[in-house]
């Protein structure tokens, strides 16, 4: 059963981890074949680890374990000895995070990278290690003359494309965003408009200054993930996490009614 949404499923954001897996593991899958002979995709990642305090406030699944209680300790001498009560240790688990992304190379002494595709996760969006990496990897990317395709499809979190909000018309304000970067047009930037009602736009990814762009169906891939993933098995008669509000809420109601996926 395909998702009752026309477009991005917001219930999908809440499963953030496997759909950002297979997003990125789908649409290397969906470029590769296009490419001009001598160029190839490749799935990278980056790792990094957050404060525990970072990883608390977006992960509720943190494991905190309370640890055995603290060895000796050495007591100053004073007249009076006071007893020092011991404490418990809490170890917070802040395992590394790590996030893929497609680069599209090509090839030579040092496989030179063309094109960037990054699919935006949680922690690109919130203050903390990922978004300071992210906003670093940005920069250095336009500052090398490297083309950045940006797919933004959480609601939560800051504006973080690099196409920015405040340039934009109040119609181009969806809740979903799609952000690309030409390395030849360095003052110039492409917006795709993606709102919740309607069908994810197929867009144009660029390579080389001269090559062809490579159609990359943002709608497709949200399809093969909720079809692989069994999302059909989604709980349409809670909302969403994070709520949607105003009249997408109202809109959203009616629509997993007349689906017969509410009461």
């Amino acid at each position: 059963m395909p998702s009752p949404f026309p477009g991005m499923d917001p219930y999908l954001e809440s499963h953030w981890g496997d759909i950002h897996h297979r997003l990125i593991n789908y649409a290397c899958d969906a470029v590769q074949p296009h490419l001009p002979g001598e160029l190839y995709a490749r799935m990278e990642e980056r790792v990094y680890v957050e404060s525990p305090q970072e990883l608390m406030a977006r992960y509720p699944d943190v494991r905190v374990v309370e640890g055995e209680p603290a060895g000796g300790v050495a007591v100053l001498a004073t007249e009076t000895t006071v007893a020092t009560a011991e404490p418990y240790v809490l170890e917070i688990l802040a395992e590394p995070v790590t996030e893929g992304f497609i680069e599209i190379r090509e090839p030579g002494r040092d496989d030179r990278v063309i094109t960037v595709i990054e699919v935006l996760s949680p922690a690109n969006k919130e203050a903390g290690e990922g978004r300071r990496q992210y906003r670093r990897k940005q920069r250095k990317l336009q500052r090398g003359r490297v083309n950045l395709v940006e797919i933004d499809l959480l609601r939560a979190g800051r504006w973080t494309v690099l196409a920015p909000r405040d340039w934009l018309p109040n119609r181009f304000h969806p809740p979903y965003r799609i952000s690309v970067f030409r390395s030849w047009r360095p003052l110039s930037l492409e917006f795709y408009h993606a709102p919740l009602r309607e069908r994810l736009p197929a867009i144009r990814v660029p390579l080389r200054h001269g090559d062809p762009d490579v159609a990359l169906d943002i709608q497709a891939l949200i399809d093969r993930s909720y079809q692989f993933g069994r999302y059909e098995r989604t709980n349409y008669s809670e909302n969403p996490e994070p709520a949607l509000t105003g009249d997408d809420a109202v809109w959203a109601e009616a629509l997993l009614r007349e689906k017969g996926l509410r009461q």
